[in-house]
């Protein structure tokens, strides 16, 4: 597509075209009022996401990772996500990995021209040892960026299952992924800057993504991330508070237990309502395929 002018995604916005003439808080009312429309065009795609979702849980169940690749704003949120996801659910951080065109000074600073290397693309999915048990999900809010194109034909090239998410519904017919995802904003409140609404958007693609994927893994139980990893003085703080949480004990005897459990909280709470030691309710979790809901029950019903 040699006319980009033609997407949606640089498109003008006729209600910001006097956004110039704007005090502070007319500028910060229409920017406002033009993200509240983002939610709405993301819960469109809900039935995509879903499926996406079910693709990437079916390949880290049989051991496979799920790479982002993107450039600009679009590889900065996949970066993002993927780095997000260790800390919060205690998984490896090579499970879910961000690509970005220009590499890692492109996180911090433009790196004019790299997005337009399809080749650069292709060598990244290669570099990373990308198999045909991994998910490969483009991020290219335009839908045409040549460095992601690149590495999605890649992707497809050596049998990986592939996602692609964009806000430009004029790029349809040039993907070819098994999943397409595409948020329709419309036009951003500054022209073709897409770190806005679309931006927005794929935050919340992503956080989607991963989250219903870790959720259906076992990484969460009710709405506590039972997996995280205790690192700082602050998840510590909370790994304490998800085991007073899920069990209704006292703070001291929520960190006795995190300490028998050598800082899980997941292995903790089916401790104590299991009442057994940690090396049983290790054995109770791998039975239970890592799910704590069905570790602590006995005989159908929950001891917690």
């Amino acid at each position: 597509m040699r006319d980009r002018g033609k997407l949606t995604t640089e498109q003008r916005n006729p209600a910001s075209r006097d956004i110039d003439r704007l005090d502070a808080l007319g500028i910060v009312d229409l920017i406002n009022a033009q993200d509240a429309k983002v939610a709405a065009a993301v819960g469109r795609e809900r039935r995509k996401l879903a499926s996406a979702v079910e693709i990437i849980v079916a390949a880290m169940r049989r051991g496979g990772r799920l790479f982002y690749v993107g450039a600009g704003t679009s590889g900065r949120l996949g970066v993002l996500d993927a780095a997000e996801c260790p800390p919060t659910y205690g998984v490896s951080r090579a499970l879910v990995q961000g690509i970005i065109a220009g590499g890692r000074r492109a996180l911090v600073r433009s790196v004019e021209g790299a997005e337009d290397r399809a080749a650069d693309g292709q060598a990244a999915i290669d570099k990373r040892k990308a198999t045909a048990r991994d998910v490969v999900c483009g991020i290219a809010a335009c839908g045409i960026t040549p460095f992601v194109h690149g590495a999605m034909r890649r992707a497809r090239q050596i049998g990986a299952a592939t996602l692609f998410v964009t806000c430009a519904p004029e790029a349809r017919r040039h993907i070819r992924d098994d999943v397409l995802i595409n948020p329709v904003v419309g036009p951003e409140v500054i022209t073709g800057s897409t770190r806005m609404k679309a931006g927005t958007a794929t935050k919340l693609v992503l956080n989607t993504l991963t989250t219903a994927a870790m959720v259906r893994l076992g990484k969460v139980y009710g709405n506590l991330m039972v997996d995280l990893k205790a690192s700082n003085n602050k998840l510590r703080d909370r790994a304490e508070r998800i085991v007073m949480a899920a069990t209704g004990v006292s703070r001291p005897r929520a960190c006795a237990r995190l300490k028998q459990a050598g800082g899980s909280a997941k292995l903790a709470i089916v401790m104590h309502c299991r009442r057994c030691i940690a090396s049983q309710a290790k054995r109770l979790l791998e039975q239970a395929n890592g799910y704590v809901r069905p570790a602590i029950e006995k005989r159908g019903h929950a001891t917690c």
